[in-house]
């Protein structure tokens, strides 16, 4: 009998190992702490929501769905994007319905890029972009974002770009950092991606999530971008419904139908009751319950942002989304995951290593947090952190 075998894993494997933040949501659990790592966002789900979903299940609602997403759902998030953008899509060609905002994204790589194509992201950057980016064959380059308040510089940019550039990757209001993009900052990259014949790529999950009197502009709502740009975003964060999986993808429809088909190939279909459910909550919530997210976060982010002074770990305050990045200099450890550790064993109270943002040594000193939490959670993590 043969004692070898060619059996093994796929080399892409290599590049979807587990997040760091799902690997400190563990080791949180493993000490009974207070989860500050993974962006769960346990607040209430608003009632329209959940009643929107229960009676599409008792009505039957239970089956398939277009394998782009529920007319309704489709109508109602363009409504939502006229409302708030004022960029007018077509609810039958331009909109792809999805598995969350990662799954939209995976499709538009899909889609969109070959194998060794490059595409440029901003750094600190999301952890899951580049893996995605990674899993589908493409090359992430990075261009540094340099705090505090998380600029570039063009001379970076254009640095950053070869034969192979294909894209570049904007997330507005940003996870990690909580940077939002100016409209000057949007109109230097939507020259640039002009000038290079770029995609754009935008994640713009936290679209809602804006404090001091920051506003979200789409790229793609700038003059001649809308057919390079595929803006990505969801329901999971604005409705409290992390677990439902429901995001979207808006663009071109040249675009949209190959993202649909991939969509179709993988998830075929949101799960059709929950699309229900947050078409309910874009067609029944007025302006106050949008409003009301950026003051509600605004107050749990001063909150924090204070407490994480007083533990001594300097916050950069974020003005968009709902993270926080921490210098965790004065913390014992060589590396963040180190000074993460140390944090979850001296207070309870888990972390994100810098590390997980950064392609080099640029996270070592940080660390970042989610404070999308119920009040009273927030409230006994910052006691915790004053602890250190």
């Amino acid at each position: 009998m043969n004692s070898t075998s060619s059996l093994g894993l796929s080399t892409r494997c290599d590049c979807v190992m587990q997040s760091e933040i799902r690997a400190m949501s563990v080791a949180c659990a493993r000490v009974g702490g207070i989860n500050l790592s993974q962006g769960v966002c346990d607040t209430p789900v608003p009632a329209p929501v959940v009643q929107g979903a229960i009676d599409a299940m008792l009505s039957g609602r239970n089956t398939y769905t277009a394998h782009v997403g529920t007319r309704k759902l489709r109508e109602a998030i363009a409504s939502k994007q006229l409302r708030f953008t004022g960029m007018e899509i077509d609810p039958d060609s331009e909109i792809v319905v999805s598995a969350g905002a990662t799954g939209a994204m995976y499709c538009t790589f899909m889609a969109l890029l070959n194998p060794g194509d490059e595409v440029i992201l901003f750094e600190p950057f999301y952890g899951y972009h580049v893996s995605t980016l990674r899993a589908v064959g493409g090359v992430p380059v990075f261009v540094p974002l340099h705090a505090p308040d998380w600029s570039f510089t063009l001379e970076q940019l254009e640095a950053a770009v070869s034969p192979k550039t294909r894209a570049i990757l904007v997330n507005t209001p940003s996870n990690p950092s909580g940077k939002v993009f100016s409209h000057d900052e949007l109109h230097q990259l939507a020259a640039f991606a002009e000038a290079h014949d770029l995609f754009v790529f935008t994640d713009e999950m936290y679209e809602h999530f804006l404090y001091d009197g920051a506003t979200h502009c789409s790229i793609a709502n700038l003059p001649g971008m809308r057919k390079r740009t595929v803006t990505i975003s969801g329901l999971s964060k604005t409705f409290s419904v992390t677990g439902w999986r429901i995001g979207y993808a808006l663009c071109d429809r040249k675009w949209a139908a190959a993202i649909g088909n991939f969509n179709d190939l993988v998830y075929v279909c949101a799960p059709a009751p929950l699309q229900m459910g947050v078409a309910a909550g874009l067609l029944s919530l007025g302006d106050d319950y949008y409003l009301g997210l950026a003051r509600e976060y605004g107050a749990r982010r001063d909150l924090f942002c204070s407490a994480l002074e007083k533990a001594g770990l300097k916050p950069y305050i974020p003005q968009g989304a709902y993270y926080v990045l921490a210098d965790v200099t004065s913390v014992p450890g060589s590396t963040s995951r180190e000074k993460a550790m140390h944090i979850l064993q001296q207070t309870g109270v888990a972390s994100v290593p810098g590390s997980a943002f950064y392609h080099d040594s640029g996270g070592d000193n940080l660390v970042r947090f989610c404070f999308a939490k119920d009040d009273d959670v927030l409230v006994r993590a910052c006691g915790l952190l004053e602890t250190l």
